[in-house]
């Protein structure tokens, strides 16, 4: 029989042998946005449904989940290189987003979160009056609404006075 010999492996092989294997705990996303809503993809190859947590506290959300071991019995292990235990993942979500409305589903080892765009953040048309032409709307392509500043219990600023 011929064995290829790797020294890397062999570190690990030392290395899990004195204690616990241990895994990277954060867990491989993609995000992108589409439309108004931002779509967030986290692989989860052989969990099972049941044993994903997803939650969200404040601006915060937390992808837990667990993937337990598939061998049956107290064989030998030969070779052991698929990740076990938890694994965790946390965004932080801008107040652009509706997370309140959030949606989840999981299909062939991927989670799928579809989080909307909050109304308050979608572009609008605001209208402009001026003495000589009426009204007129503008579109403001805003991303926040107006007023949405952090009240930090400051008195409020004086209104700016132009000179037309």
């Amino acid at each position: 029989m011929l064995m290829r010999f790797d020294p890397f492996r062999e570190l690990d092989r030392l290395t899990n042998a004195a204690g616990s294997r241990q895994w990277p705990s954060m867990l491989a996303m993609d995000a992108y946005r589409s439309g108004d809503r931002f779509v967030v993809s986290f692989d989860l190859p052989g969990a099972r449904p049941d044993a994903i947590d997803l939650s969200v506290e404040k601006n915060v959300l937390t992808v837990k989940a667990e993937r337990a071991s598939s061998r049956a019995g107290d064989g030998e292990v030969v070779v052991a290189e698929r990740p076990q235990g938890q694994f965790t993942r946390q965004l932080f979500l801008g107040e652009s987003l509706d997370a309140d409305h959030m949606q989840a589903s999981y299909e062939d080892g991927v989670l799928t979160l579809s989080i909307p765009v909050a109304e308050k953040a979608k572009p609008r048309r605001v209208e402009i009056r001026t003495a000589a032409n009426g009204s007129k709307a503008v579109d403001t392509g805003a991303t926040e609404a107006p007023g949405a500043a952090i009240d930090d219990g400051a008195a409020p600023a004086p209104a700016a006075s132009s000179a037309a």
